[in-house]
Formats: C-alpha cells, sequence, structure tokens
C-alpha cells in the first residue's frame, strides 16, 4: 500500500473512531510496536480482530477495527476483570500489520519442476503443496513460469469430483503435475477471470487473452503471455492456457524444418503478389507459427502486412496487428474486419482462422484482386482442407484461380539425439515401412531399405522420455497439374481421397509418407507417427 493509501486510510479510521465515541490510534505512527504475545493466542487475535497495544499490570489497550463486534469487546472486560481494559480503533491496515508480526507468513520456496518428476506422484504432491500456499496471483505466474522452463506449449486444468487436476503439455504430451483443492482453484480462477476480462459465472464457453508483468513473493518477474479457453463442466470451470512466446527471431522459415522440395514450393509462392495460401491442421499442430515464420520473412520497408487474429497471438514491429476478439468477434468477425483491412491497400494479408462462408467467399476474392492472403483452416489433411472449404461455400470456380498453395502439418516428438537407441528394424516394421515407401510418388529419391537401422528413446535422469521438441510431419500441394484439371473439369462433389490422389499424381508427399522418412532419418519413432497420424 502506497504512504498516501495508508494516510487516507488512517483518516478515515479516525472519523470514524469519533462517530463511535471511541479512542483512535494511528499505528503507522509507532515506530517499534511491541508484542505481548502471552495475552491472547494467535488464532484469538485474528478471530476477535483485536491487537494489545499497552500492556502492564493494571491496563490493557486493545486495538480493535470498525468490524470488531459489541460482544467480544464485553467478554474481553470480563476476562481480564483484575485490570482496567481500554479501547481504541485502529486501521485494517493496522491491524494487519500487527498479525504479520505476531503471526509471520511462512516462506514460501518455489521449487522448480523438472521434466524427470514430471507425472510422479512425489512431484504432484510437492507442487500441490506449493501452490496451495501462495496467493492467487503468484499461483498463475508460477505455473506460466515453470511451464516455460519445460517447453511446455499449454497449461490445462480439469475439474474433478473432488480436487482439480492440473496439467502441462510438453512436446504434445500432458503431464500431470499438481491437484488443488476447489476452494483455492476459486481463487485461482477468480484471478484469471479478472486478468482476462472473463465471467467466472458463464454458463457457455469462453475466450480471453492475459498480458501482464508478475512480481512473485519470492522476487521473480514473470511476463504471463497466455490465449485462454474456458468451458463449465459438471465440476467446475475447466481452462487451458496456451503459452506464447515472444521471440520474433523463432519464426523464420530456417526455423521449420522444410525439406529442400517444400522449401523451394513455399518461396515461391509467397514470392508472389497474390494468391491464397492455407495452412491447415487440428489445434497445436503449429499453424500460427508457420504463417507467422512466412509473414516475418516478407516483413520489409516495402510492404504493408496485416493480419487479423482472434486474439493477436505474437507482435512484431513493422506488422500492422489487428485483434478480433470476444463480443467483437461475435458481431463483425473477421468477415467484416477483413473487408475493412483490405480498403487500407495491404499487400500482404493475414486472417488468423477462416471459418464462416463470409469469410472463406471474401479472402478468396482479396487473393484474386492483388492481395497474398495467409490463413489458417481447421482440417485433417491438405485434401480435407477443399472439401470442407466446398461444403462451406460451395462448388467454386474461384478456387482454382485463387488457391496457391494448401499445407497441411501435425507435430511430433523429436529424438533427443544425445539419448537414442538403434536398433535393427523388425519384419513387420520393414513391411509396413515399404509398404509406405512403394506409394512414394515419382520423383522422390527413395531410401535403401535393406538392414534399416531404426532408432527408440532413450533415457536420462535429466530427460527421462527420450525426446527432446517436436518435429512438423507435413504434405503441401499446388493447385497445379491434376489436381488443377480435376476442379476444372469435374462439377460433382468431390471426396477428400479424389482429390488426394490427384495431388499425389502432381506430386505430393502425403503426411504418412513424410513421418516415416523422418523415421527413416532417426529423427522420430515409429510409434510416435503412430500416435499422431494413426
Amino acid at each position: 500500500m502506497s504512504q498516501d493509501a495508508r494516510a487516507d486510510e488512517e483518516v478515515s479510521t479516525q472519523r470514524r473512531a469519533r462517530i463511535l465515541g471511541l479512542d483512535f490510534v494511528d499505528t503507522s505512527q509507532i515506530a517499534n510496536k511491541q508484542l505481548y504475545k502471552d495475552i491472547l493466542k494467535i488464532h484469538e487475535l485474528r478471530e476477535l480482530r483485536v491487537i494489545p497495544l499497552r500492556v502492564d499490570q493494571s491496563n490493557i489497550l486493545f486495538g480493535v477495527t470498525t468490524t470488531t463486534s459489541q460482544i467480544t469487546m464485553n467478554q474481553l472486560r470480563q476476562r481480564f476483570n483484575d485490570q482496567r481494559v481500554a479501547y481504541a480503533i485502529i486501521s485494517e491496515a493496522g491491524f494487519r500489520d500487527y498479525m504479520h508480526l505476531y503471526d509471520p507468513p511462512k516462506a514460501v520456496i518455489y521449487n522448480d519442476i523438472t521434466l524427470n518428476a514430471a507425472g510422479s506422484d512425489q512431484l504432484v504432491a510437492q507442487v500441490s503443496q506449493t501452490l496451495d500456499q501462495v496467493r492467487p496471483d503468484d499461483m498463475l505466474a508460477f505455473l506460466v513460469e515453470q511451464a516455460h522452463n519445460l517447453g511446455a506449449s499449454d497449461i490445462h486444468a480439469e475439474c474433478q469430483k473432488d480436487h482439480v487436476r492440473i496439467r502441462l503439455r510438453i512436446d504434445g504430451v500432458l503431464h500431470p503435475i499438481a491437484q488443488l483443492r476447489p476452494e483455492k482453484y476459486r481463487l485461482l480462477i477468480a484471478s484469471i477471470a479478472s486478468a482476462s476480462n472473463i465471467s467466472t459465472s458463464a454458463n457457455e464457453a469462453q475466450q480471453g487473452h492475459i498480458s501482464q508483468a508478475v512480481t512473485m513473493a519470492n522476487g521473480n518477474h514473470v511476463d504471463v503471455n497466455v490465449r485462454l479457453e474456458t468451458v463449465p463442466t459438471v465440476n467446475g470451470m475447466d481452462f487451458v492456457m496456451r503459452l506464447f512466446n515472444m521471440d520474433a527471431n523463432m519464426y523464420t522459415l530456417d526455423r521449420l524444418g522444410l525439406t529442400k522440395p517444400e522449401r523451394a514450393v513455399v518461396d515461391d509462392i509467397i514470392a508472389k503478389p497474390s494468391g491464397l495460401v492455407l495452412v491447415v491442421g487440428p489445434t497445436g499442430s503449429g499453424k500460427t507459427t508457420t504463417l507467422y515464420s512466412m509473414l516475418n520473412s516478407l516483413n520489409s520497408d516495402e510492404r504493408k502486412i496485416i493480419t487479423v487474429e482472434d486474439p493477436v497471438e505474437y507482435q512484431f514491429p513493422g506488422i500492422v496487428q489487428i485483434s478480433v476478439t470476444g463480443q467483437t468477434a461475435q458481431d463483425t468477425g473477421f468477415a467484416e474486419k477483413l473487408r475493412a483491412v483490405l480498403r487500407l491497400d495491404p499487400d500482404i494479408v493475414m486472417v488468423g482462422e477462416i471459418r464462416d462462408n463470409d469469410t472463406a467467399k471474401t479472402a478468396l476474392q482479396a487473393s484474386l484482386t492483388g492481395h497474398l492472403v495467409l490463413s489458417t483452416f481447421h482440417a485433417s489433411s491438405a485434401a480435407a482442407a477443399l472439401t470442407r472449404l466446398m461444403d462451406i461455400i460451395g462448388q467454386n470456380p474461384l478456387f482454382v484461380s485463387a488457391i496457391r498453395l494448401v499445407m497441411a502439418q501435425r507435430l511430433v516428438r523429436r529424438l533427443d539425439d544425445d539419448l537414442k537407441q538403434p536398433y535393427q528394424a523388425s519384419e513387420v516394421e520393414l513391411a509396413k515401412i515399404r509398404e509406405v515407401i512403394d506409394t512414394l510418388p515419382e520423383g522422390i529419391e527413395r531410401p535403401n531399405l535393406d538392414g534399416l537401422q531404426l532408432f527408440k528413446a532413450g533415457s536420462s535422469a535429466e530427460n527421462p522420455y527420450g525426446f527432446k521438441g517436436q518435429i512438423a510431419i507435413r504434405e503441401q500441394f499446388r493447385m497445379t497439374g491434376e489436381i488443377r484439371r480435376l476442379l476444372e473439369q469435374t462439377h460433382a462433389i468431390l471426396s477428400a481421397q479424389e482429390i488426394e490422389e490427384a495431388a499425389i499424381k502432381s506430386g505430393m508427399t502425403t503426411m504418412l509418407q513424410d513421418s516415416v522418412l523422418k523415421v527413416i532419418a532417426g529423427k522420430t519413432t515409429l510409434e510416435e507417427i503412430y500416435r499422431v497420424v494413426g
């Protein structure tokens, strides 16, 4: 509390004491506060809301607050009937100061969460105990700090019947780290709701964004920058927080892990002045990271780049970024904002997500009128993205002319090169790999499978899981060759399988083929691609 605020509170309390006809003591002016621990127990001081200010053989002066009851004051006179008991009003801040002296808060030790302990009962108990002792703001900051330290992408809170489970998603896999009492979780969710401007009593799913700097009780400074999603469940409000990393240097095409053919296609497409580029995949597949890496490579003084996002996830100098969140997103949405943006004469536009007919049509039209439009779309594969887009806007001749590139991706865990262990592929594994490799399109070099050596995850005290980071597996096609002819000549509704077959004839490597090639290269495991791709 600032000195001015404290002085105002003392003046207000003095005015209240006058009205009640009681003496007033400004405890902020008492330099050396004397403690009388043998008069009342600590829990009595807290419950009765009284503080012994001066005590001698014949007299006791109690400091009381404006909320101390008359019954309590009468009971204390009877209890100390051998002494003359008097009362003086003190401020709430003064009462808290004394209670800190009588009952100093225990120092909270924030032990870092280690990857080798993630998910263990001992760690869950330890972190749960830490969170139970700290204030709500510190709970959020501690979780975000540890999530960043471990390279986690999300923080999940799930309300169970008698507790709330906290988990971190690390390299695409969830790990339990704590259990909170429902009473403590209510304080955490109230703090989160206040910071993100959402309601704790809403009966529908909500979205929010938290961007603030928190100084924890131990002096650590934590930048909390997360996207928040909440949903009411039968046991309470669950949340998922997506962490944003604000290091712009991470968002470059060189860090995306594109193969040489993929990189050549991307460089060629985004160098063109117009067209639509779609990056598709489920939530958490790295779509936004890919788009931002493209934008970052295009960002220059000669180009005007505008983004329309819900919400703005990463901020970059030189790019005009427009947030469409909450009520605005419901009322006007991306389409209305996109139309307004196009009147600003941008060279490049990024639409956070195509989610409705109006946005899809506006994005297609913009890409045909001299703008390069980048956007994300939820679909299971590159071919499925076209069928879903056709479901939204119908069979549209704009497709062929507008769409330049469709890229689908997933993230799989990458083997730790220092720990991975080689082994000889079994006949069953070899048969499955050969089955995929034999379907590679012409022009793609087929690896030698004789005596194939694969790798499995190793283990160490620092990294018990044997994986380190994630890599993307991708499939992508341009609107050329067989797929272009199919879309131009066929007026019936096309299936994703028909589109995929045409894309493969045009030279597309499927996501399964790409992932198997990465297994052969020793970057990940068969089990990992089965988990992600199937």
